[in-house]
């Protein structure tokens, strides 16, 4: 897919400039980094059962679910790497001009590209969390030969750290992201449907204290009509790239 055309960057260009915009990410962020949506056509929930991610499938049958997400999120997803679309944002974090980003992906590949302001919505698949305890030990320093894995400091059981169907978003990720999409004039929205939520109420908070929204997407989403400002139908990485040249003077493969 082309970029968007360059009249329409320019605009998106100039309204991100100076307005120190937040970005709001969905799984369309991560594509051109080998991990598939969760929804629409070669989504995961088109080859796998979604029940298996709900809270009390996984304590009622947790090996099932842990051969399910070793497979897909550790031994495949796991060797993910940033795209240029994180590298972009990283960028424009550092220069000043990007005040932080709330996504609704669990890859962490915002943080591998180097972005320090990133509230994980939805949690991360690099670290695990005990059900009897509540400690996160990060994924490295647990064994997964023997599945389901165990708490090393209680033995209880581990599940991933990102949110299954069936449990509440964290009380203070929640508040940190609406505060920043209240105080944030601009948001820049990125690979999200707008399907899920509450994650979708972000942008949509963002709009009602003023903020314009620069969409990003490779086809309408549920955002479009309803409060996007400035839509750019194309892939996220490239499309990225191209603003933070346009909005930092530096070509879109290179470190600031």
């Amino acid at each position: 897919m082309s970029l968007p055309e360059r009249h329409r960057l320019l605009e998106a260009a100039e309204a991100l400039r100076g307005s120190h915009p937040m970005a709001f990410t969905g799984a369309g962020m991560s594509v051109q980094s080998g991990i598939p949506p969760f929804r629409g056509p070669g989504g995961l929930w088109t080859t796998i059962d979604p029940a298996l991610f709900e809270i009390g499938a996984f304590r009622a049958r947790p090996l099932e679910s842990w051969r399910i997400i070793k497979e897909i999120f550790f031994d495949t997803l796991g060797r993910a790497r940033p795209n240029a679309g994180h590298e972009a944002l990283s960028r424009l974090e550092r220069a000043g001009r990007l005040s932080g980003i709330v996504t609704q992906n669990i890859d962490g590949l915002h943080q591998a590209a180097g972005s320090r302001v990133v509230y994980e919505f939805h949690g991360n698949m690099r670290r695990l969390r005990c059900l009897e305890c509540g400690r996160t030990p990060a994924l490295g320093a647990v064994s997964l030969e023997e599945l389901p894995p165990r708490c090393p400091a209680c033995g209880g059981l581990l599940k991933p750290d990102f949110i299954f169907f069936g449990e509440a978003i964290p009380a203070e990720v929640q508040e940190a992201s609406l505060s920043l999409a209240r105080f944030s004039k601009c948001c820049l929205v990125v690979g999200s449907t707008g399907e899920v939520y509450p994650a979708a109420y972000i942008p949509q908070e963002a709009r009602r204290h003023g903020a314009t929204i620069v969409e990003i997407n490779v086809r309408p989403s549920h955002f479009t009509d309803a409060v996007t400002d400035i839509f750019l139908q194309g892939p996220a990485a490239e499309t990225l790239a191209a603003l933070a040249e346009l909005l930092g003077g530096f070509g879109p493969f290179q470190k600031s």
